[in-house]
Order: C-alpha cells, then sequence, then structure tokens
C-alpha cells in the first residue's frame, strides 16, 4: 500500500537503528536511503562441517568458508532484510477488498510459490532453481509500494515503473554488487516474461492465487469468481494448466456438494 505523509516526517524503521527513510522514499520519487553507520571490517569466519560418528555428534573434520571483499556487509544483509519485514505483514489487498479475516501475506504467496518450483516435475531445459528463485523476489518491491491490484486503476506501465524505481531503493540498502544485481536480473525476467522458468512462475502465481481463493470460499463462505474469471485460459505451461484444472475440478465437486 502506498504511505502518504509530509516529506518533512521520518519514517524510521524501530527494529533497525542503523537507518531512516525520508517519508518521501517510500513515495514517488524515490530517494536515496540515509544511512547512519560504517559498514564493519569484513572478517573470515570458519563454520566446522562434521559426519556424524556411532553416538549421533560429530567426527572431526573442518571446512573453513571464507568471506571475500566483494561479499555484501552485514550490516546492508540486516537492514535489506528489516525492510523485507513489510512483506510478511503486508496483507495482499485483493482478499482484504472481498472482506477476508487474517489474509494472507505477500510473503505468504511468495512462499508457497516456491515451494511450486521446488516439487514442480521435471521440464527439458527448466532450471527449477532459477523458478524458486524468482518466485522469492517477484513480488519482492512491494515491500515499499505495496500491493497494488486492477482496483486501484493504476496503469500497468506505472505499477511497473513504481515497482521497478523501488526495487532499485530497495538493491541500494542491500549495497549494490553481485547480489543485488541478481535480484534485478531475476525480477526483470519475471516482469518481461523472457524465459521459460519467467513463463513457470507467472503460472504459479496465479495457481496459487486461485488456490487460496479456494480455501477462502471453504473456510468463510464466499464466492470468490472474480479471481477464477481474471486467470481463465490464461496459464502458459503445461503443470499450471494442469495444477489449475485440479482446483477448478476440486472447487466444482465442492460447489456440488453445497447444493445438493
Amino acid at each position: 500500500m502506498l504511505i502518504n505523509s509530509s516529506p518533512a516526517t521520518r519514517c524510521c524503521m524501530a527494529s533497525s537503528p542503523h537507518y531512516c527513510f525520508p517519508s518521501h522514499s517510500i513515495l514517488l520519487p524515490y530517494s536515496k536511503p540515509i544511512f547512519f553507520f560504517n559498514a564493519p571490517t569484513l572478517r573470515s569466519v570458519s563454520v566446522r562441517s562434521q559426519p556424524l560418528g556411532s553416538d549421533g555428534f560429530g567426527g572431526g573434520s573442518n571446512t573453513h568458508i571464507s568471506f571475500d571483499q566483494h561479499s555484501v556487509s552485514s550490516a546492508s544483509v540486516i537492514d535489506f532484510l528489516t525492510l523485507c519485514h513489510r512483506l510478511k505483514t503486508t496483507k495482499r489487498k485483493g482478499w482484504i477488498n472481498n472482506g477476508i479475516k487474517g489474509a494472507e501475506s505477500i510473503a505468504d504467496h511468495m512462499y508457497r510459490m516456491a515451494l511450486m518450483g521446488l516439487i514442480a516435475g521435471d521440464v527439458p531445459g527448466l532450471n527449477r532453481e532459477r523458478c524458486i528463485k524468482i518466485a522469492l523476489v517477484h513480488d519482492i518491491a512491494e515491500a515499499i509500494v505495496g500491493d497494488i491490484t486492477p482496483s486501484d486503476g493504476v496503469p500497468k506501465a506505472e505499477k511497473s515503473r513504481r515497482e521497478q524505481a523501488a526495487l532499485n531503493e530497495m538493491c541500494e540498502v542491500l549495497g549494490g554488487g553481485m547480489r543485488a544485481e541478481e535480484i534485478k536480473e531475476l525480477w526483470l525476467e519475471y516482469e518481461n516474461n523472457s524465459s521459460l522458468e519467467a513463463n513457470l512462475v507467472k503460472d504459479f502465481d496465479k495457481v496459487e492465487m486461485i488456490l487460496q481463493a479456494l480455501e477462502y470460499e471453504t473456510e468463510h463462505g464466499k464466492v470468490l469468481d472474480e479471481f477464477f474469471i481474471s486467470t481463465a485460459g490464461k496459464f502458459q505451461t503445461e503443470i499450471g494448466k494442469s495444477w489449475a484444472a485440479e482446483i477448478i475440478s476440486r472447487r466444482k465437486s465442492l460447489s456440488a456438494k453445497r447444493l445438493s
């Protein structure tokens, strides 16, 4: 959701003392966050990896893992993850608009999509690990812009522009570098629907939504036709079509039972 407040107002994240966002940084145009910390010196960390012994505990081998100088600073990581906390607390607006109490969050939605990538069958040329990554970041910009739905009347191009700006700001919070670039690349791949993996994750997005709609219909006794109508005929992959057909079949069976 978009947050309106005076540019003079400071919107500080209480759980992280390291940084504050000027309130206008979460509106458009976006501004670079102001940081109030010095990045800590990176140091080598030793991780012990031991095979299980007969007693169920470790044996005696060591594995040494070192962070190189291109790693993201710990402060940047925690700042980024703290910002991503909003994904856990921001409810999906489509359900709110339909009067669903205790509606799922943005993070709930993305998590089940990532599980879909984990359990999906093998497809020639498909990188399932990449599907999982795309699922985990495809709505990440909503940590700043909120869940913009068709009912908000925001044109698709404007929605994409806002989310792109928010994504860039989040990647600045992360400190830039390879990990930030990977997040941008994954997000753009999904946004542009430019790969087999993006095609499948687009289908996961719709499958997860209609499955959640069916669950809310069952739990709350509501009729949520709009979610099924808006996705009908829009699945791109055989996996997406098959899973959607199973959900619709179950919905029809439940409807028939209620009428009998």
